[in-house]
């Protein structure tokens, strides 16, 4: 009796906690299927069905017994399948939306909200709520941030310890005294030529740059270097300075500090952020995360500027398959784009025909053919998030390949309890000659670069007439919470660098360095790098 007792008071707790009551129909029926629980694994059943509750379109914050019907029944089909659910692919319009809600301190699915259903053809709104919501999701990771949480009341204050207080841009503009020694969150914006703001959700101040070096302040506090970075405009940063007569005189910038994915999911749960089949983050399956461990020969080959038009880069994928036909990769990430010419319409039919030529070369080597999967990312010169190929283009190819995608651009991989996100695109020549100001500490490019990303918590923070993107599903560029990968299919040279537990990889081009390349192994997090000789 009394751990039925424990039980409810636990259930009870826990939609109080998120706001929510249960008829007594549904506590009913809860309490009867937490019977059979593991006691260790309560919590956590508990979380996972409140998450599922959360997820569905509710009317009132009283919960019905359909709905928590359908919140059990969704769980217990995720935990049954999840051993099934090893590798995904999911594409750029097919990744969940979550909107950070203010009053709430959390974030909720858009069917919560009343955002409307996204649209290729976005509105003028879709355009200024991208913003928005990259400054909101910032704005919260920062305040939680041990440099700017107030300490608790009552609770001793370490002398070495500073902290520090964000001020809006609206603070500043009613403010008729001088104000120094002032940290603002706000986004790099050029609303004059020559003349660069600051912007946030409350207004924009002109800035004054000429002193800004590093940031001094954020800097001795924690130790740490938070002015490395590669500052574009719109890019979102901390900016440390005094105001007076309208102008905010910058000292400092900095990034908004990291955060990685299990800091985040500490406050948010099993939210399945990333997509996918399974109704709560796979990082939470333990079946996955030991089927992953113990699958020690799992390896993903990794390739951009995949040239199918060229004669050399043909012959170099024939010598990479019978390298690799006696021991067959998990799958072959293959990024574009895959013609060396512009796409026209020569262009089309002669992918065509070099996609039969690829499926030649596949079929010839059996062990490849029937174990290893393909993912095929396309690029599209005009838009980040490219739609896939045409299936007319592509459907004999995969008729004839069966374990193969073609998929959009950017895209994500969902291995086991893995969470993998690819994009092809030249960031790191765009970000470079974007900067408003670059590095004066060294020129360690890509880590500035990789830092800048993980900092954003976006895969473009570029000017839109730099880099487009489909208003509506910008949410799709995020990289929060940070993913276990992130392959940036660049021109730049080859790198892997470790930032935030995130390892972000770029295999270079594989024509123009040498076919050069990279293999990832997903047991151990590590990647090697590997190059194609002579035949």
């Amino acid at each position: 009796m009394d751990v039925a007792r424990k039980i409810k008071t636990k259930v009870s707790a826990g939609f109080k906690m998120r706001g929510l009551m249960l008829r007594p129909d549904a506590s009913k029926y809860f309490l009867e299927a937490l019977e059979s629980v593991d006691p260790a694994e309560l919590d956590d059943v508990i979380e996972r069905v409140l998450d599922a509750v959360e997820k569905q379109p509710l009317s009132s914050s009283m919960i019905e017994l359909p709905v928590l019907e359908i919140a059990v029944q969704d769980c217990t089909q995720s935990c049954d399948e999840s051993i099934d659910n090893v590798f995904n692919i999911i594409g750029a319009f097919h990744v969940p939306r979550y909107i950070y809600s203010l009053e709430r301190k959390k974030f909720v699915p858009i069917s919560m909200t009343r955002h409307p259903t996204p649209s290729l053809c976005g509105l003028a709104k879709d355009k200024a709520e991208l913003f928005r919501e990259r400054y909101t999701i910032l704005q919260q990771r920062t305040h939680r941030h041990e440099l700017f949480t107030p300490p608790a009341i009552g609770a001793a204050v370490d002398e070495g310890q500073n902290k520090f207080q964000l001020k809006t841009i609206e603070a500043l503009l009613g403010s008729t005294a001088k104000l120094g020694e002032v940290i603002v969150l706000g986004m790099i914006t050029q609303l004059k030529e020559g003349k660069f703001h600051l912007e946030d959700p409350s207004g924009t101040v002109q800035l004054e740059m000429s002193k800004a070096i590093s940031f001094n302040l954020f800097v001795l506090a924690c130790q740490q270097r938070f002015h490395n970075g590669l500052y574009t405009e719109s890019c979102f940063v901390l900016a440390e300075g005094w105001y007076e007569d309208s102008i905010f005189h910058v000292n400092g910038f900095g990034f908004p500090p990291t955060e990685p994915s299990s800091a985040t999911r500490a406050y948010y749960g099993n939210i399945n952020f990333f997509g996918g089949p399974s109704t709560t983050s796979v990082k939470a399956s333990a079946k996955l995360k030991q089927l992953e461990e113990d699958n020690e020969d799992a390896m993903m080959v990794i390739a951009s500027d995949v040239w199918l038009d060229s004669v050399e880069v043909m012959e170099k994928l024939n010598l990479m398959f019978s390298g690799y036909a006696a021991m067959p990769p998990t799958c072959f990430i293959l990024c574009g784009n895959f013609s060396s010419a512009p796409y026209g319409k020569t262009q089309i039919k002669s992918l065509k025909e070099s996609l039969k030529a690829l499926a030649d070369a596949i079929c010839s080597y059996p062990s490849i053919h029937s174990k290893s999967r393909f993912v095929f990312v396309l690029v599209l010169k005009t838009l980040v998030q490219a739609p896939s190929c045409l299936d007319h283009i592509t459907e004999e190819f995969r008729e004839r390949v069966p374990f193969s995608v073609f998929t959009t651009n950017p895209c994500r991989i969902q291995y086991c309890s893995q969470e993998i996100v690819i994009i092809r695109e030249d960031l790191v020549n765009k970000m470079c000659r974007n900067c408003v100001r670059l590095p004066n500490t060294n020129l360690d490019i890509p880590n500035h670069f990789v830092k800048t990303i993980l900092s954003q918590g976006h895969l473009t923070p570029l000017p839109l007439y730099v880099s487009p993107v489909f208003w509506a599903y910008d949410y799709s560029l995020r990289v929060y919470p940070v993913p276990d990968v992130i392959i940036f299919a660049d021109k730049y040279d080859p790198f892997s660098i470790t930032n935030t537990d995130c390892l972000c990889i770029n295999p270079g081009s594989f024509p123009k360095s040498g076919f050069t390349f990279k293999v990832y192994y997903p047991s151990n997090k590590t990647v090697e790098d590997s190059k194609l000789q002579g035949l």
